[in-house]
């Protein structure tokens, strides 16, 4: 499980990573030669919660804390403008992504949690367990 806090700025064009010290330098390396929707498409197979986000985004912090109450901490991508552009399938942010699966933004993350159907793809992703006794 990742840290509460666990958001993660990223410029993707540029060679440095800032990154908080519950994630592993690995799963957010860079290759150089490697372009910016090779990192985006890397970083959702590698993570089973992932936000990516524009740092003024108010609607992430709303989608955090949802899934913190669940029990789920995301890891959070901060990209700028001309980033959000090379998100698969969605025009801007947030954009939430589980198990690899684009969820969409707040709205449909929200609709998936009413449904009933958010913790059971949680719990299938490995994000979640149920902890039954």
């Amino acid at each position: 499980m990742q840290a509460q806090n666990d958001v993660v700025p990223v410029r993707l064009h540029l060679t440095t990573i800032t990154m908080s010290s519950s994630c592993s330098s690995s799963s957010l390396s860079m290759d150089l030669d490697e372009s910016t929707e090779s990192r985006i498409q890397r970083l959702i197979t590698e993570h089973p919660v992932i936000i990516f986000t524009r740092s003024s985004c108010c609607m992430c912090h709303v989608m955090k804390n949802l899934l913190a109450t669940i029990g789920v901490h995301p890891t959070v991508i901060n990209l700028d403008d001309n980033e959000i552009d090379a998100l698969p399938n969605s025009p801007s942010a947030p954009a939430a992504f589980i198990g690899g699966t684009f969820i969409g933004g707040l709205e449909s993350l929200v609709a998936l949690h009413v449904s009933g159907l958010l913790v059971p793809k949680l719990v299938q992703v490995g994000a979640l367990s149920l902890g039954i006794v």
